[in-house]
């Protein structure tokens, strides 16, 4: 797995778009074949091309209660949590790369399957989802919703933007600090921005405004040199806690601040008008499946 990792990794590094694709789909490879069932007497060579070509093989998603004893999972897992191995920071710094390209039809493509991508990764490893407290990657994501990126970069965006706050007080306390509520307001009201964006951005004001609890698998810090030092009989949760004491961003598992929908629901208030609707709508449709008290 190492070696795939490495081989991604140096065609994600590169300037050249056609290698950039191409290490994008050898993830995608990898990762389908972590999360897809396979069938048991497929040959060992007609496997290693379904790695290289994930589409090749209609395949169905795997129960996630059957990941925990998943031995590439925990594997994968395990890799997740040291610095050289993790793909969240390599895909971050290829959208840095994409968005300094430029706008044109085939850099569009390769950002939007890169943000795919991310939010795979952010589902299947948590933790890396502690990145996105720092500013400087909070605001990669506010940049790729510019007015003058094209829709579907946009609402994979928003997307993205959702995993990275699942279940993470501190990554939402950052996406406020850097002006991101401002960011995302000033695109609805823009006349330019596609009506389907606009709906986007309506699920994610909906999302933004749902109370918060603090994390139940505790704040993850960013990933780092050290690793899981656990058993793989371990459950899925159990694989997914990280002490505190760790080196990165540990520190702030302990106090994280949240906030409920009615303190969220007076900032939000500074940058659009009728945000009562919104609440009222939250409280009378639960679209997340939890109504608000």
């Amino acid at each position: 797995m190492e070696s795939l990792l490495s081989l991604s990794f140096d065609y994600l590094s590169s300037f050249d778009s056609g290698k950039i694709r191409k290490g994008l789909r050898q993830l995608e490879g990898l990762l389908a074949q972590i999360c897809l069932s396979k069938s048991s007497n497929m040959p060992a060579a007609e496997k290693r091309r379904s790695v290289a070509n994930p589409s090749s093989k209609e395949r169905t998603p795997k129960e996630l209660a059957s990941l925990k004893d998943d031995p590439a999972f925990r594997e994968f897992f395990k890799l997740q949590e040291g610095f050289e191995w993790n793909v969240a920071i390599r895909l971050i710094a290829c959208l840095e790369r994409l968005l300094g390209k430029g706008s044109n039809g085939q850099n569009d493509l390769l950002i939007v399957a890169t943000l795919d991508l991310l939010q795979g990764i952010l589902l299947l490893h948590p933790p890396s989802r502690s990145l996105f407290a720092r500013e400087i990657y909070m605001n990669l994501l506010l940049d790729l919703l510019d007015p003058s990126n094209c829709p579907a970069i946009q609402s994979s965006t928003l997307l993205t933007l959702v995993t990275t706050l699942l279940e993470q007080p501190l990554n939402t306390r950052t996406f406020e600090t850097v002006d991101g509520l401002l960011t995302v307001t000033s695109l609805f009201k823009s006349r330019s921005t596609s009506r389907e964006v606009k709906m986007k951005l309506v699920e994610f004001l909906y999302f933004y405004l749902m109370p918060e609890t603090p994390n139940p698998l505790h704040s993850f810090s960013a990933p780092s040199t050290a690793v899981l030092q656990r058993s793989p009989s371990k459950h899925l949760r159990s694989a997914f806690s990280r002490s505190v004491n760790g080196v990165g961003r540990g520190g702030y598992a302990e106090d994280e601040e949240t906030r409920t929908t009615e303190e969220k629901q007076a900032l939000l208030g500074r940058y659009l008008n009728n945000v009562e609707d919104l609440v009222e709508d939250l409280r009378e449709s639960a679209p997340f499946g939890a109504a608000l008290t």
